[in-house]
């Protein structure tokens, strides 16, 4: 048999297998890494919730298979999180893992993930250079870059409130450090100038020293936390008197939905930028918010929408190949070029690095129904991790960092 015709009845096979759907009684197997104890549980928690629901709204199948779900605890540790990813892959067989939580976690299984050539969707992970500067071809996200939601945020801080000083309080790791600097690099080209930046060390028992600290000649605060320390610092903030003095601007976790249901009044006027508020008005998202409110009993955030958006994609992806999953280049392929337009944030497509390309929100806390939302006052449409830049440009400069883009205003 001559060269040409094994390729053309190999190729032709493959097209086969591609048109054929899955045999019915062969579960799709996804794995799940997540967070059930230490301080990020409570997002785990909100993830597991999200997908739950996906599952139950379409009777645990997925492209015409049933799915069978491994869920692996990696207890926020990166040593542990590989361990249950090899046992997700090498052990449970799973097509696809939706995980894991924090960025550290997924960058301890970078290598394994690529040699492994298992494919990834994350739901929470932000760290620029995963889609930037260092891209793993088996690794697309469902939610943006630590930085992508808050460009928007500083261009609106400059033009649309007129702030020109600010002070930035944000946790002193690399989450904090990219989200600061892109709030700082679009509020500083827009006019504005960052004064000040305070580092508080993640797990913080006290942020009395740092509020202490605050200029008091700055329009404005701009405080980045994640876990549960917005509320320690919003209460705080309140406490040293300084809330009806200066306003606080927040990065989108620090007045998340999964974190605001345990503030008070010291939240209220907080101004954000996120990718998703739960009170974003579309058909898609009143029913998704309406069924986390019912199911667990709180609104959807962060850490819920971006495992029930990851598992939208799967489902894209999984249909485009008429449920084959097995065939890893192309499902791969139909991940990355994947398109949703029926995503409670709006319409999600990916660009050529694997991150999404999504309607940005300016939010604002208010209460409402005597809960506190996320009102939504502006929206950025589209919006890429590049923000208005050029890709080459943006990629030309260092990875954003505590020391990226410099402080040439700061005061002492």
């Amino acid at each position: 048999m001559s060269h040409s015709l094994k390729f053309a009845l190999s190729a032709a096979l493959v097209a086969g297998s591609l048109a054929m759907p899955a045999a019915a009684d062969e579960p799709l197997r996804l794995g799940f890494l997540t967070i059930k104890s230490g301080a990020l549980a409570a997002g785990g928690k909100q993830m597991e919730d999200g997908l739950r629901l996906f599952l139950k709204e379409r009777n645990n199948m997925i492209a015409g298979r049933k799915v069978e779900l491994f869920v692996g605890d990696t207890a926020g540790q990166p040593a542990v999180t590989k361990t249950k990813a090899q046992e997700l892959v090498e052990k449970n067989k799973v097509h696809v893992i939706i995980g894991p939580l924090a960025a550290f976690e997924a960058l301890a299984i970078d290598d394994y993930i690529r040699t492994s050539e298992t494919p990834i969707i994350s739901p929470s992970a932000a760290a620029e250079d995963m889609t930037q500067r260092k891209p793993n071809p088996w690794f697309v996200r469902a939610v943006g870059t630590s930085a992508q939601p808050h460009h928007p945020l500083g261009e609106y801080a400059a033009k649309t409130l007129g702030y020109k000083r600010i002070a930035i309080v944000a946790d002193d790791f690399a989450f904090g450090h990219e989200i600061a600097a892109g709030f700082q690099r679009t509020f500083e080209e827009n006019g504005g100038k960052v004064v000040q930046k305070l580092w508080s060390p993640l797990n913080v028992a006290d942020y009395g020293t740092y509020i202490g600290q605050i200029k008091p000649n700055v329009d404005a605060v701009f405080a980045a936390f994640a876990g549960g320390n917005g509320i320690k610092f919003l209460k705080q903030y309140n406490e040293y008197g300084l809330k009806a003095k200066i306003p606080v601007l927040g990065a989108m976790t620090t007045v998340d939905e999964g974190v605001l249901k345990s503030m008070g009044d010291e939240a209220l006027g907080v101004v954000s930028a996120g990718w998703y508020s739960a009170t974003i008005d579309n058909p898609s998202n009143k029913k998704f918010a309406a069924e986390i409110l019912k199911d667990y009993k709180q609104d959807p955030g962060y850490y819920s929408m971006g495992a029930y958006g990851a598992a939208l994609m799967l489902e894209a992806a999984a249909k485009a190949v008429n449920g084959k999953v097995e065939n890893k280049a192309a499902f791969m392929a139909a991940l990355r070029n994947v398109q949703v337009p029926n995503d409670p944030r709006g319409a999600i497509k990916l660009d050529a690095l694997g991150n999404p390309v999504m309607d940005v929100y300016i939010r604002k806390v208010e209460r409402k129904n005597g809960r506190l939302v996320n009102s939504v006052v502006q929206k950025y449409p589209a919006v890429s991790q590049f923000w208005k830049y050029g890709t080459k440009e943006f990629l030309a400069s260092p990875v954003y960092s505590r020391d990226y883009p410099p402080a040439a205003n700061l005061e002492k």
